[in-house]
């Protein structure tokens, strides 16, 4: 089975190399930007007509949320023009697309967890062009699945687990938002639900949204101190911080945040019997993210 990747060099697609590399039934095409420009078609149709893959994972994505407040183009053109010129070129070679996208499709104003069916309102443009990528792979391909994942942390790439960690080494205090809500997620179990759906997807009955996440469910506040708890029993830092409760009015950004980004993940375990991510257990690994 040959099996093309893009965004190879993100958090999850780093962790997607690492896995199919090890596969003797795996013919891997990995590409990062720089090898594969999802927003040029014509360079879509080119590369995917040469490799002729069995399966296509878009882990390629413009996740920078608050500059895309004014990087509106930019958003758009990787978040929703790329994944339609990989649906189109998956349904030419009759291929099956694993396409990664977000909590940020919701307006985060339900008082419990998200299920797929629930309607999408996002409220800022990161997720408006994630929700649009969304639409673009389901209107143009037959076998497809879409996997709406949150608060992605791993050992490699930038995220909210490194950002605490050399904080609290430069700062004796952090103020962390303590009223928005979801469910970390270990980038290397995303990369490892992916596969697993990959190859235990049967056809296009199963195509459709998914939700995968991690649990429990926790505050950024209650995640700063899991981490912090993690650095203190590992030695990462010489000393911790005092972390603080604050709410989201006394940190503004250019991007609305959903207050509740808790994703309920019960249809990908009915399916493809995943289990949501330990993200608990992924921190175990702290020294890994200094």
């Amino acid at each position: 089975m040959k099996v093309l990747i893009t965004g190879s060099h993100g958090q999850v697609g780093h962790c997607l190399v690492n896995l199919l590399s090890k596969r003797s039934d795996i013919e891997l095409v990995a590409y990062d930007r720089d090898n594969l420009d999802i927003t040029d078609e014509h360079h879509v149709q080119t590369v995917l007509a040469d490799v002729k893959p069995d399966v296509i994972i878009n882990a390629a994505a413009h996740t920078a949320v608050d500059q895309a407040e004014t990087d509106v183009e930019l958003s758009y053109a990787i978040n929703r023009d790329g994944p339609l010129y990989l649906a189109k070129a998956a349904t030419q070679h009759s291929a099956l697309l694993l396409h990664i996208s977000t909590d940020y499709v919701f307006d985060g104003d339900n008082d419990v967890p998200y299920v797929e069916t629930d309607t999408p309102n996002p409220k800022g443009v990161y997720g408006q062009s994630k929700l649009a990528g969304e639409e673009a792979v389901a209107a143009n391909c037959a076998n497809y699945a879409i996997l709406r994942t949150a608060w992605v942390f791993g050992e490699h790439g930038n995220n909210f687990v490194k950002t605490m960690l050399r904080l609290g080494k430069d700062r004796p205090e952090l103020g962390i938002i303590g009223d928005q809500f979801g469910g970390p997620t270990y980038a290397g179990d995303i990369a490892k639900a992916l596969v697993t759906m990959m190859d235990n997807f049967t056809g296009s009955q199963q195509s459709g949204i998914y939700h995968f996440s991690g649990e429990p469910h926790v505050s950024w506040y209650q995640f700063a101190n899991a981490i912090f708890d993690a650095a203190g029993k590992h030695d990462v830092l010489e000393s911790l911080p005092a972390v603080n409760e604050i709410t989201a009015d006394q940190y503004p950004l250019p991007a609305p945040r959903p207050a509740n980004s808790r994703l309920n993940c019960e249809k990908i375990n009915e399916t493809f019997n995943i289990k949501p991510s330990d993200w608990q257990a992924a921190l175990k690994n702290i020294k890994a993210y200094c």
